[in-house]
């Protein structure tokens, strides 16, 4: 994907909170490492759907219920490309946990900053651990 400098790849992001609301959920994809469920928003489609689309697509999983409003807003650099994308997190809550294994989402588990030594992230789930306050969920 060729972005030019002055351009973000824009992605919707799902947080899923457990219980307790003091850890997230995070999706191992195929190469290992663990990533924020959702996906790249395509031109033109509402925010809603895309993120409806994606849960379904990776996780075989359906949105129960989304918030209106983003809770997070995180850059970063691609790290297939030589762009930059910006995920927009909202809450959201599933239908269930059961989930069907995909490319994209092998595995599931919540997680949290402690837990960020044991696994291989995206620099974008360390960003939302370091910021992320359960306080405010």
């Amino acid at each position: 994907m060729n972005i030019p400098d002055c351009f973000y790849r824009v992605s919707v992001k799902a947080l899923v909170l457990n219980e307790t609301k003091d850890k997230f959920l995070v999706c191992q994809e195929d190469n290992g490492r663990w990533e924020l469920p959702g996906g790249g928003l395509d031109f033109g489609q509402s925010v809603a759907d895309e993120m409806k689309r994606e849960i379904k697509e990776e996780m075989g999983l359906e949105v129960k219920r989304m918030a209106d409003n983003p809770c997070y807003f995180i850059t970063a650099k691609m790290t297939r490309s030589e762009g930059w994308c910006v995920n927009v997190l909202f809450e959201v809550e599933l239908v269930s946990l059961d989930f069907t294994p995909s490319n994209e989402c092998q595995a599931i588990r919540f997680i949290n900053k402690t837990d960020l030594p044991e696994i291989e992230v995206f620099s974008t789930v360390t960003d939302l651990a370091n910021m992320f306050n359960p306080k405010n969920h």
